[in-house]
């Protein structure tokens, strides 16, 4: 018998993370000593943590873990294993080392199927030129893999998601829809020529953060993964003290996007992302927010750039393969976080 794994999870990648609202009533309140080395920690609500070693040399360290997204291990293992990564990239760091993470129902589902999630993400590791050296399992009712994350840059080059300026034009390294495709999956109706075109989007490193943080026109980087791209856009332009103006037309799309939005495959994320975060945006009564509020699993970079290198940035991205476009820009703060015109 074929085994599924989206069968044995309630929630799919990224789409499983608490929404932005119920994850700032857990923080909210808590408080610990203050270290004077750590440059980025819990109140910054970046992508990681970041620790100055010795004034030249900042670790930084995360974790993210979920739920399975797509039914074969080796690919869930993969997937997990490069948003895991992403979020050292979107620092502008490089990878060191990683550790796994494994939540398994033993008695459900194989142990050969964990060994080849195992496998998915040791390839993704090797790529990223960076070791699995351990990890840690328990078995659990829900299958669940990740991985902690080690990884290093000059402190001069760290990159946060909070430090956009005004006139700063937006950009994105992958297209948005991950979310609409992988819910049609779960429900039987997702074409293959999708999900082929999802997966090779999930399992795409975001390596260019390396290259980007050193480039001195990129002022601000995050990655888009579970609050969508909405979410993650109010976090950098409320983080620069900004909002953010977005052509809703100009943003990257995977190309069966309206498709699944016709088949109504937003995951049940979506809902959530926007009730917590709706009332920050203006836009049209009848703006369909599911493309914003669409959790992504493993998505791309989301960028600000300096208008006076704008060309010069889109040329290096053309040079290493991405073809990108602006869909907005950070503007003086407002009423408003985000602005979203037709």
């Amino acid at each position: 018998m074929s085994i599924k794994l989206t069968a044995y999870s309630h929630g799919a990648g990224c789409g499983c993370k608490l929404s932005p609202a119920v994850l700032s009533e857990i923080l909210s309140g808590s408080q610990q000593a203050q270290f004077q080395d750590l440059l980025v920690g819990n109140h910054e609500r970046d992508d990681a943590a970041v620790y100055n070693l010795d004034g030249k040399t900042a670790i930084i360290s995360t974790t993210d873990f979920f739920m399975p997204i797509v039914d074969d291990p080796t690919d869930f293992g993969g997937i997990a294993a490069v948003n895991a990564i992403s979020d050292i990239y979107a620092m502008g760091g490089t990878p060191m080392m990683a550790l796994a993470i494994l939540g398994w129902p033993i008695d459900k589902i194989s142990t050969e199927m964990a060994r080849e999630v195992l496998n998915g993400a040791k390839y993704v590791c090797s790529d990223a030129g960076i070791p699995l050296a351990g990890g840690h399992s328990i078995d659990a009712p829900e299958p669940i893999f990740g991985l902690a994350v080690t990884g290093s840059a000059p402190v001069e080059v760290i990159k946060r998601n909070s430090t956009g300026k005004e006139g700063d034009y937006l950009y994105l390294t992958k297209p948005i829809g991950v979310g609409l495709i992988t819910t049609a999956q779960k429900k039987g109706i997702a074409r293959e020529e999708d999900l082929e075109l999802a997966k090779k989007s999930m399992l795409t490193l975001n390596k260019l953060g390396v290259e980007l943080a050193q480039r001195p026109e990129v002022h601000a980087m995050t990655d888009v993964t579970g609050f969508g791209l909405g979410g993650h856009l109010i976090e950098m332009a409320e983080g620069s003290e900004l909002s953010a103006v977005i052509n809703h037309s100009q943003i990257p799309l995977l190309s069966c996007t309206d498709y699944y939005l016709d088949k109504g495959t937003s995951p049940g994320g979506t809902s959530r992302n926007w009730q917590s975060y709706g009332s920050k945006v203006d836009c049209s009564r009848d703006y369909d927010h599911r493309i914003i509020a669409d959790p992504q699993t493993s998505g791309g970079l989301l960028v600000s750039v300096d208008p006076q290198g704008r060309t010069e940035f889109e040329k290096f991205a053309s040079d290493h393969g991405y073809q990108l476009k602006s869909f907005g820009q950070l503007v003086a703060r407002n009423a408003s976080a985000l602005k979203i015109r037709d």
